[in-house]
């Protein structure tokens, strides 16, 4: 009987999930260095899996802890965009499916733009409701930031189309009748709450790049409003744009 080449190892390896499987135990006994390697890059792979779905189970436990008190609509909420010198605040809530299997979620600073994409069409696939919170430029200057953050955040969990029951918030106490529990790091201790992360930085991100093709000088699309040197300089040569936020030093040393 012909041995299975190299290549077709390789995809009957990528739809096993354990290495405990009985091909991947008789692939142990073939010698040949191609197959050897091919097991490793397995190895790795299931190795990985197994850490991502510890790091889930760890990130779930105050969620089940609401659960086991008995609220049955979990949202996790964050925001994005508190220091920029341009552009909105965004805040997302998520409510997640119990038993949530979205392997990967994390704090979304923690994570490369590639995965965080991925990870923001997964979460959409497969959440209960998700809702997204915005307060313009104008506003933050009108209010001050913290309460902004505050507002988009009110904001996005009204635009939820399943009301929870329970909040997770990250860092914020907010100003609602609905059980909460603010949680310091939230976006890297609960999946819900990473989850509203993901949402929140990759609508803020998406927005600035569109900004980036009205207001080309900037580099929103690369800085997302933040204070980069090439953004100061910008600011020096070309001034204040539409979207900037007035009350931030060092913009408002530009106002004319």
């Amino acid at each position: 009987m012909k041995a299975e080449s190299i290549a077709e190892i390789k995809k009957n390896l990528s739809a096993i999930t354990t290495s405990e499987h009985e091909y991947v135990e008789s692939l142990r006994k073939d010698t040949r260095a191609g197959v050897q390697t091919a097991l490793k890059q397995f190895d790795r792979k299931i190795e990985k899996q197994a850490q991502l779905l510890k790091k889930l189970q760890e990130m779930s436990e105050f969620e089940e802890q609401a659960y086991q008190e008995g609220y049955q609509s979990i949202a996790g909420i964050d925001e994005v965009g508190r220091g920029p010198l341009a552009g909105p605040v965004i805040a997302a809530a998520v409510v997640l499916p119990k038993n949530c299997d979205i392997l990967g979620l994390n704090d979304s600073k923690q994570l490369s733009e590639a995965k965080r994409d991925q990870l923001f069409d997964e979460i959409n696939e497969k959440a209960v409701a998700i809702g997204v919170g915005l307060v313009d430029q104008s506003e933050i200057d009108r209010i001050n930031i913290y309460q902004a953050s505050k507002k988009a955040m009110m904001l996005a969990v009204e635009k939820l189309a399943v009301q929870p029951d329970f909040l997770l918030v990250d860092a914020m106490t907010l100003p609602t009748q609905t059980s909460q529990q603010s949680l310091i790091k939230g976006d890297a201790r609960s999946i819900s709450i990473a989850a509203a992360s993901i949402i929140a930085k990759v609508t803020r991100d998406r927005l600035m790049k569109e900004y980036s093709v009205v207001y080309p000088y900037y580099g929103f699309e690369r800085n997302a409003g933040y204070g980069t040197k090439e953004h100061l300089l910008a600011l020096e040569t070309h001034g204040i744009t539409p979207i900037h936020r007035l009350t931030f030093a060092p913009v408002k040393n530009y106002i004319k």
